[in-house]
């Protein structure tokens, strides 16, 4: 594993610590099957095991990191795995847009996903994956809480932490989040025609972008971890 920087030590510290494990995460210096420990976060980072152990929960909180024994690891996900994720939204989600769509009387209760969106966009032109990531958390979420079948919107929360895991990754790619506003764009636009199939198309074709995107940030993934354990190899009499 890549060395880890020490921090400087300002007012929330704990948020401070969640931020960079974040940005690690994306970043693919932390990587999906390592294993997080408090008490070597702690020395790597120059902190208090306490602001680690409050980060570690919200990892988890956020489907992050998973829990496992006294540790946390970052989930490792198969192309199998991946897969039936997205064929489970495919299923769920282009209904729910949908629904939505036929739903909407007021084009004031589109107010908030309409936010999210500047949001996106503003932090889109600062290039600021992280305020990103966070206005699409919100635009989803905004439009979920218009979804009038609150079984349909259990279902699709089962799959709220690898998807929020798959997002971060993905979009802290440049190219994804150019992707991923546009489809943004287009459902905001659909959900303003009240035009359910249409919402629906439109929600598969978000959808299998982003399904692209993330199969392209996997493969780096796995170049990064073949290229870093190649020197191990070569040292192996």
């Amino acid at each position: 594993m890549s060395a880890l920087k020490p921090l400087d030590r300002p007012a929330g510290l704990a948020d401070q610590v969640y931020k960079t494990l974040r940005e690690y995460l994306g970043g693919h210096v932390i990587v999906p099957g390592q294993r997080l420990q408090e008490a070597t976060l702690a020395m790597q980072l120059g902190v208090s095991r306490t602001p680690v152990r409050e980060a570690l929960a919200r990892l988890e909180s956020d489907g992050l990191v998973a829990a496992d024994g006294r540790s946390f690891i970052v989930p490792v996900l198969s192309d199998a795995d991946v897969d039936e994720i997205y064929e489970l939204r495919g299923l769920l989600e282009p209904a729910a847009l949908a629904q939505v769509a036929e739903s909407v009387a007021d084009p004031s209760t589109l107010a908030r996903i309409a936010e999210a969106l500047r949001a996106a966009e503003a932090a889109d032109r600062k290039a600021d994956a992280e305020a990103f990531i966070e206005a699409n958390a919100r635009f989803h979420a905004a439009w979920h809480d218009l979804v009038a079948n609150r079984r349909l919107l259990r279902a699709i929360a089962l799959n709220a932490g690898h998807v929020r895991y798959l997002r971060m990754l993905t979009l802290n790619n440049a190219a994804a989040r150019k992707a991923a506003l546009a489809g943004m764009k287009k459902i905001l636009a659909t959900l303003r025609t009240r035009d359910g199939e249409r919402a629906r198309r439109v929600m598969r074709d978000h959808l299998d972008v982003a399904r692209r995107h993330l199969g392209l940030v996997l493969d780096d993934i796995r170049r990064e971890a073949a290229a870093d354990a190649a020197p191990a190899l070569a040292e192996r009499p």
